[in-house]
């Protein structure tokens, strides 16, 4: 059986106009001993919720990162990840689609790998909640695209649980491009391409309707990843 990790760990949680569900993330965060870096960059109260949830929840480390302009979900974990102080670090959705719980999980689960990506795809993962069909047939489909693109054989990129060594990251991070959803696919990428190993693990996953990802978001997301594959876009 797998244990939570003796070394610290940071988590990334991007928060663009999350003031009505921020709160509710942190009610289900009991003990945690590393630390939570929310990045704030959108236009509601939502740095304002955090830092009064941070005043108030002495037993976490909470860090608040806030901007005056929108810097993308792919944008937002990038600045959280090269803020991070940990050894291990990884983001998940402010949503709550995923547990704190699965999150360590995902950390034990590292073992020699420098990732571990939470997979709603593969053999022993649950769906409390699922997603509707034509957002699981959008999925699969972005998913064989990937696969034709870039060549990687992840069942599930989009995942918003996702856990590295830092190192790892450290590698990697000058050189992305992507600010947009994309984002999680050049990461796993470069990763990829500098001989990094991935682990994909099944995980526990809740779907939330208000999805933040629009119908012209995915059309914007194919658009970029065909730049970042043909070069179009340089580091």
């Amino acid at each position: 059986m797998n244990t939570p990790p003796d070394i610290p760990c940071s988590i990334v949680i991007p928060a663009y106009n999350e003031e009505n569900r921020i709160r509710q993330l942190f009610t289900t965060i009991g003990r945690f001993d590393g630390e939570l870096i929310v990045v704030c960059d959108g236009t509601d109260g939502t740095a304002r919720v955090v830092e009064e949830i941070a005043r108030t929840r002495t037993d976490l480390t909470i860090r608040c990162l806030t901007f005056d302009h929108r810097l993308g979900k792919g944008g937002g974990v990038i600045a959280g990840l090269s803020e991070a102080h940990s050894p291990l670090a990884g983001f998940c959705d402010a949503d709550g689609s995923t547990t704190m719980a699965e999150m360590m999980r995902l950390f034990s689960c590292l073992g020699a790998n420098d990732g571990a990506i939470g997979s709603r795809w593969v053999d022993g993962s649950t769906l409390t909640v699922r997603q509707g069909i034509l957002r699981r047939f959008e999925s699969r489909s972005f998913n064989l695209l990937i696969r034709c693109l870039f060549g990687l054989d992840f069942h599930d990129t989009q995942c918003g649980a996702k856990v590295f060594r830092k190192t790892a990251i450290d590698k990697i991070l000058p050189a992305m491009v992507s600010t947009g959803f994309e984002f999680d696919v050049e990461l796993l990428w470069r990763l990829h391409r500098a001989g990094c190993r991935i682990v994909e693990i099944p995980i526990e996953w809740q779907n939330k309707s208000d999805s933040r990802v629009r119908k012209r978001d995915m059309m914007r997301m194919v658009a970029n990843l065909f730049r970042v594959r043909l070069g179009f876009l340089r580091a």
